[in-house]
């Protein structure tokens, strides 16, 4: 396991060299850059209009890009001193493959970059929603769904098939809406703030204080993702448990004797959870970049799914790069992460032997 290991994070720098090259050639020589957002903005135009004026000579913009903007702005009647000044500004007074070689230098150093227009380092992007709430989710769907597996057809099985089934049909912003409406000062109670994750005397507190008021931001949005990503998940587990629990080595188990609790973490829960194992990489990428979007902007928080939203419209290239270099870095880590966890909960499964 060790070799197959150290081979995966070996592999895992050149695949996130080769998938941001990919990608920032395709974005770099796009038409409707930071440059044209710019002009747009100073000559009372909006973006798409710039970007069909940039995309009226694409074929010879992506072989001299820098020039192409410069002489675009010009024939729009802007100063050249203050078009060279916007494109100094956003690192467009340098050819295409030093932009490049600078971002990957940067990279290797984790240096992010800064945001084009938030003047704040990439680095700073928050991904909090998204962790605790994969951890409340998995804490509380695989033992619900065990519970609901070992007392499948009951009462406590029928209920709380109810308020899964209401889980699933309600959306999770929606949900959202409903916490700030009855807690957070709407028409009911005041008990939660209704934005950002921090207060303003934030800096000001104790530990203690500063922890506290963290949770405190979090608790209404971290909730709202949450009921909107647990019935699935309990559903998946409550099923492999069942198709376990019927097969006949269980039978077997039971007929020599084995108690209901080893049975069912000895033999069962190992073989059950490893589909469980196998979609956790996909919803925490999932969670992180698409699923919080929504909750980011009903309660105003700067994490990687809304930023990376805005970044992609307002072409903000660190950000865009950042949340592209973050998003691939995770889900490669976390597959790295579901084989590990395989081997853990079935030794049986043996990567040494698997070719690569």
């Amino acid at each position: 396991m060790g070799r197959y290991v150290t081979r995966r994070i070996l592999l895992i720098f050149p695949t996130l060299i080769g998938i941001i090259t990919i990608n920032f050639f395709i974005v770099q020589l796009a038409p409707g850059g930071p440059v044209d957002q710019m002009i747009a903005t100073l000559t009372g135009q909006d973006a798409g209009a710039a970007s069909r004026i940039a995309g009226a000579d694409a074929g010879r913009q992506a072989m001299e890009s820098t020039t192409a903007e410069s002489q675009l702005a010009g024939a729009q009647g802007l100063d050249p001193e203050l078009i060279e000044m916007i494109e100094k500004q956003f690192g467009f007074d340098r050819p295409i493959h030093e932009r490049y070689l600078k971002m990957i230098g940067d990279y290797l150093t984790f240096d992010l970059g800064v945001s084009y227009y938030q003047d704040r380092p990439v680095v700073d992007l928050s991904i909090s929603l998204g962790l605790w709430s994969m951890l409340l989710i998995y804490s509380i769907s695989i033992p619900l769904g065990v519970a609901k597996a070992v007392r499948d057809g009951t009462r406590f099985d029928a209920w709380t098939s109810g308020l899964i089934f209401v889980g699933y049909a309600v959306p999770s912003f929606l949900f959202a809406i409903f916490l700030i409406v009855l807690l957070a000062g709407g028409s009911y109670l005041d008990l939660f703030p209704l934005k950002g994750l921090t207060s303003n005397n934030f800096d000001d507190l104790s530990l203690i204080g500063k922890v506290g008021d963290y949770f405190w931001h979090l608790a209404l949005p971290v909730t709202a993702l949450t009921i909107g990503g647990f019935a699935t998940l309990t559903m998946l587990t409550k099923n492999s448990f069942l198709d376990e629990i019927a097969k006949q080595y269980v039978l077997t188990a039971r007929a020599m004797g084995l108690n209901q609790r080893r049975v069912l973490y000895g033999h069962v829960f190992r073989n059950a959870m490893l589909i469980v194992i196998a979609g956790f990489p996909a919803a925490l990428v999932g969670i992180l970049f698409t699923g919080a979007l929504l909750i980011e902007v009903i309660f105003s928080l700067d994490g990687l799914g809304l930023l990376g939203f805005e970044a992609v419209l307002r072409r903000d290239y660190p950000i865009m790069f950042g949340t592209l270099f973050v998003f691939t870095f995770v889900g490669l880590a976390m597959t790295l992460v579901g084989d590990i966890v395989y081997t853990l909960v079935d030794p049986r499964i043996d990567f040494e032997t698997r070719e690569t």
